[in-house]
């Protein structure tokens, strides 16, 4: 797998994780409503995104990603002092636009820097970032 590939799918499955991880610990939060409904269906294209990543890296013979524990709990812990005073929906869905615009920006410095990736690398990574623009837009409609 070359090198250029591999950072890309790896930022992939970072962003993917997160998201995944984001929506986990914000439906803990929230009852059963569009919204939850709404981002247990993002939960899941997120699955799916992150599981075509990883079926490239294993078909290829790359490396794994691994995450790190403490970055996930950082990102629980960061959510949990957000949401300390305020659970309402709208502060809810602003701290999804905004964790899906740093996706976008992520992975776009991905792409910029590992110009030397495979057409299907970048088109998976530009899934991502089609389906985080689309999570936006919905998003507004809970603001």
């Amino acid at each position: 797998m070359k090198h250029d590939d591999a950072k890309i799918l790896w930022e992939v499955q970072r962003n993917t994780e997160m998201g995944m991880t984001a929506i986990d610990t914000i439906l803990d939060k929230i009852g059963n409503d569009d919204f939850s409904l709404q981002l247990a269906r993002q939960s899941l294209h997120y699955s799916e995104i992150h599981n075509k990543a990883l079926d490239q890296i294993l078909r290829d013979e790359g490396e794994v990603y691994r995450g790190s524990q403490i970055a996930d709990m950082m990102l629980k812990g960061s959510i949990h002092a957000n949401t300390a005073f305020n659970v309402s929906r709208e502060h809810l869905a602003e701290m999804m636009i905004q964790g899906s615009s740093r996706g976008i920006t992520s992975m776009w410095k991905a792409m910029k820097h590992n110009g030397l990736a495979t057409d299907e690398t970048v088109e998976l990574a530009q899934e991502l970032v089609d389906f985080e623009q689309k999570n936006i837009e919905k998003l507004k409609e809970f603001l």
